[in-house]
């Protein structure tokens, strides 16, 4: 069976996480936008408001959990659904820094642009190593970190220790991450749930409110939906080269494989026994 086949063949078989990745993150986005929206009288709305995040972080890694688990399918080494659930937090972490970094880096792409463009030659500086070119060349790296390098470097172990705990299987992380069926996946992930969703939103408001209404709307439709197929597909295709080996059928052992003579195995009580041939003497005489 081809990779992409038991991709989909995984998200069928856990169709219901899938189905859940849309809408049980969309019910968390609107969530979060009335937890903006719940003002602070009451001492019972101060309590929300503290509450509503809690339950949104409770409810991503439950979602999130159960969709790698149910991707990955049962395993007798798999530890608890709240315990690796659990682990996805140090992930997040790791992801909040990286981001963190990533940010402090896009703040600081005038200033390096500036500076290559003072440190290269007067022709290049004038056509090649321009201001503008290194800016662009600077923010699209940035972007690859952001989008491709940090989540392809992350998904493969949250998706093991959701499903393993603390106990990574860290030989088949490190020939998942020189995989390059992995990067392909994460490239196309980048581009089609994150680039492309971005060129909706270019172009100009024109006409009617109401116009403008629905543009909007259907743009932020076939945003999320884009992200989420991507993000559900990225999270299978990981899942299936994770435990690419688990399912293979198991070759015998080379000795199995050698090929021996009828009758060369040990003699039994009950093994016929053919006679001795007759000695040269005994059967044409003395020579």
């Amino acid at each position: 069976m081809s990779y992409l086949k038991e991709t989909l063949r995984r998200i069928g078989k856990s169709w219901g996480w899938a189905a859940a990745q849309f809408w049980a993150t969309l019910l968390i986005v609107l969530v979060g936008v009335v937890w903006t929206r719940v003002s602070e009288r009451h001492v019972w709305q101060v309590g929300l408001t503290f509450l509503l995040p809690l339950l949104m972080l409770a409810a991503a890694l439950a979602l999130e959990a159960g969709t790698m688990r149910g991707f990955i399918g049962r395993d007798d080494r798999r530890v608890r659904f709240a315990w690796g659930a659990l682990t996805l937090l140090v992930w997040i972490a790791v992801v909040w820094l990286a981001w963190f970094i990533l940010d402090w880096c896009d703040d600081q792409i005038p200033q390096w642009a500036s500076y290559l463009n003072s440190r290269a030659p007067a022709h290049a500086r004038a056509r090649v190593f321009t201001y503008e070119h290194i800016t662009t060349w600077l923010t699209v790296l940035e972007w690859i970190f952001r989008w491709i390098v940090v989540p392809a470097k992350v998904i493969p172990h949250a998706l093991a220790s959701a499903e393993w705990g603390v106990r990574l299987p860290w030989r088949k992380l490190l020939r998942m991450m020189l995989n390059w069926r992995w990067w392909i996946g994460a490239v196309i992930a980048a581009l089609v749930g994150v680039l492309l969703p971005s060129y909706f939103f270019n172009g100009a408001p024109h006409g009617t409110v109401t116009h403008q209404v629905w543009a909007v709307s259907l743009k932020l439709a076939g945003a999320f939906l884009l992200a989420m197929a991507s993000w559900v597909l990225l999270l299978a295709w990981a899942a299936v080269l994770l435990t690419r080996d688990e399912h293979k059928p198991k070759m015998p052992d080379d000795d199995a494989l050698v090929a021996a003579p009828i009758g060369s195995g040990p003699l039994r009580e009950d093994s016929v026994k053919l006679p001795l041939p007759e000695s040269g003497n005994d059967a044409g005489g003395n020579i």
